[in-house]
């Protein structure tokens, strides 16, 4: 008689299953052994807990939605969430699709036949779980920017007079010899360094001071000639991208250089990794850097589709503007496509008028 051996794999539902034991509320544990499984499996392949967590709540949400088990999904399932999710949540496209992203690598742990999901629920309910996830039910992924297209950057004077806000935030606090004057100067800069290197916010919170160096091709800048940027906007199931930013704002490597030698210091947390640091020795969030931008913008009465990311749309627009490199900007953004910068491009009817007699002067000449 020969034996099949089973090997032992994370995740699998021999080793997530009691068996011999009757359960009060089988369908449950069934449910609740499957996420255990899930969660084993993710583990195995070195993802972080915090990811593995939120992908759980997600599955349970849509159990919740579905009102059904996993063993009893079906793509039918799928499209009525998918249109709850556009039509009454109104999420962006970009969200729906990390959502469907968890739906799908979760039925196909289920229905991967080496961690015998499929057998346990036909011996324990009479059927098995299926794939639900396909391309005619799910967004796929044409862009790499699918933002509001409301947003739209700042003019030039706008940006000015955002600027120049922040900085009298700093000296109205030091006039008042209140306590937040260093963190009103810190998020000054961060406001000024996501539009001088053209960065995304959460980009911006987990910079650390070493990621700035040298370039050689312009040593005007000293070692703040380059910005290493670590954790780039990622694609799904991949790692941060990491790119180089080059300086290109001389204004803008005085800020930083001044808040890096001058003030930061201050905060007393010279052991700290950090760029942005707080006055309890931590690290500034993303979440943080959006509502000092709200409260500014709001202050000022601009417009509300102005957000933190029209800074980096405000980067790409300025460069076209001022002539530079169609090519170099898309590096310096991270765009792997070039119509991705071009949704990021916004000139003003100025630029326009004179590119289009640009355009135009040769024919004309020959005329």
């Amino acid at each position: 008689m020969v034996h099949q051996h089973r090997v032992a794999l994370a995740g699998a539902a021999h080793l997530e299953l009691v068996f011999g034991v009757a359960q009060l509320r089988p369908e449950d544990a069934m449910f609740d052994a499957m996420l255990r499984g899930w969660r084993a499996q993710q583990l195995a392949r070195g993802l972080k807990d915090e990811t593995i967590s939120d992908r759980e709540r997600l599955i349970r949400r849509f159990h919740a939605f579905a009102n059904e088990y996993p063993w009893q999904w079906l793509p039918g399932h799928m499209d009525e969430w998918s249109s709850h999710l556009t039509g009454e949540k109104h999420l962006a496209p970009s969200t729906i699709r990390a959502y469907q992203g968890d739906v799908r690598l979760f039925t196909e742990f289920l229905v991967d036949g080496r961690y015998g999901w499929g057998p346990a629920c036909e011996d324990a309910f009479g059927t098995h779980p299926v794939a639900i996830c396909h391309e005619w039910n799910t967004i796929a992924h044409l862009n790499d920017y699918e933002g509001n297209p409301e947003a739209r950057p700042f003019t030039r004077e706008e940006m000015q007079r955002f600027l120049d806000y922040a900085d009298d935030q700093v000296e109205r606090a030091v006039r008042s010899k209140r306590k937040g004057a260093l963190a009103a100067y810190r998020d000054a800069t961060i406001f000024k360094v996501i539009y001088g290197w053209g960065l995304r916010r959460t980009e911006t919170s987990k910079l650390d001071v070493v990621d700035f160096g040298r370039n050689p091709k312009a040593p005007q800048f000293g070692r703040y000639g380059t910005l290493n940027v670590r954790y780039g906007k990622a694609k799904k199931g991949q790692p941060p991208r990491r790119r180089n930013v080059l300086s290109v704002m001389g204004w803008a490597v005085e800020a930083v250089a001044d808040y890096v030698e001058n003030v930061r210091p201050r905060f007393g947390c010279e052991d700290h990794p950090a760029l942005w640091v707080t006055e309890r020795g931590g690290r500034v969030k993303p979440s943080e850097i959006n509502a000092r931008f709200v409260a500014y913008r709001d202050a000022l009465g601009l417009p509300k589709e102005l957000v933190v990311h029209s800074e980096r749309h405000s980067y790409v627009t300025h460069l076209t503007e001022d002539g530079v490199d169609r090519r170099f900007i898309q590096q310096q953004v991270g765009h792997e496509c070039d119509s991705s910068t071009a949704i990021y491009t916004h000139v003003s009817d100025d630029f326009m008028n004179t590119a289009l007699s640009r355009a135009l002067a040769p024919a004309f000449a020959g005329a």
